[in-house]
């Protein structure tokens, strides 16, 4: 598989870009596990949307979402000059240089949206971060991300309570890490907040870090253009509510935050990701598809 992946990022992206698209749009006739559960999502996320405009997004999304992991793997093989000429335009890039000149401490807040593969390559141009990294089981994709994490800056902690202490310790020395907030974490690490209509268990990590260290809070995305031809980069000030001691407040801040994010463009989420199960007013959500998706 480790020859398949190096062989495949070769390809060229529009290359690339191409077999996604097939692969999301035969996810969408076949209608597949990842079709469901992308409109079970879209439909709580956009109930205004009438069926054509929810069935035209279902299929903008499942390509979208084909090309995402497909691009990582062209980012991970390739050079970094590569990655970076990718990218065409950075918006409000003034506030990403600010929070860094600041010395406070930053944290970048980066929802599964777009293709945030290639975030970490421009982060680390201007960053060294601290970041957490979950071994992937698949030992051959393990190896072929981390010797594409590795060439960077970015130093990998692990997702527990020493990686936790090790991102703490370096906000407080004015530091930067990247925390992805819209997965589902254990009840430990969350609280019910709302997230597009739902009382969705939500990660309390960012909104503690935030709380305790009182860093920069800034969201970070990237999307690929319409015309298929580069990637743009948006930095998004978040409210400073997120910074407060009330952790109910301070998620609920973040989760309206990546809303706004993902709303700017809706079809470059990850909806085949299962963000509402457990939700506690509805714990059926996701009853239509296999026990494996």
């Amino acid at each position: 598989m480790y020859l398949t992946l190096k062989t495949f990022s070769k390809l060229p992206l529009v290359a690339i870009q191409s077999l996604a698209k097939v692969v999301g749009r035969l996810l969408f006739s076949t209608h597949s596990s990842a079709r469901k559960t992308t409109e079970t999502n879209l439909r709580i996320a956009y109930p205004h949307l009438d069926d054509q405009q929810r069935e035209q997004l279902i299929k903008d999304s499942l390509q979208s979402q084909c090309m995402t992991y497909a691009e990582s793997i062209k980012i991970w093989g390739s050079s970094t000059d590569y990655a970076l000429s990718l990218i065409t335009k950075i918006h409000d890039k003034h506030i990403f240089f600010d929070a860094i000149n600041a010395g406070k401490g930053v944290i970048v807040v980066v929802p599964h949206f777009g293709t945030w593969e290639l975030l970490n390559v421009w982060l680390n141009q201007h960053s060294s971060p601290v970041i957490m990294y979950k071994p992937c089981k698949q030992k051959d994709l393990d190896r072929f991300m981390l010797e594409a994490r590795q060439r960077l800056h970015a130093k990998l902690v692990p997702t527990d309570e020493t990686g936790v202490r090790a991102i703490f310790k370096h906000l407080k020395q004015g530091g930067l890490t990247v925390i992805l907030p819209d997965h589902v974490p254990k009840k430990s690490g969350g609280i019910y907040s709302t997230f597009y209509g739902q009382n969705a268990l939500s990660s309390t990590l960012a909104s503690k870090l935030a709380s305790k260290t009182q860093c920069t809070v800034i969201g970070l995305s990237c999307r690929r253009t319409n015309q298929l031809d580069g990637f743009e980069i948006f930095v998004n000030q978040i409210s400073q509510d997120v910074l407060s001691k009330d952790l109910q407040l301070s998620v609920d801040t973040l989760n309206q935050e990546m809303e706004q994010m993902i709303n700017a463009a809706p079809e470059q989420y990850l909806w085949t990701y299962k963000r509402f199960r457990g939700s506690p007013q509805n714990k059926e959500i996701y009853s239509h598809t296999s026990k494996k998706s």
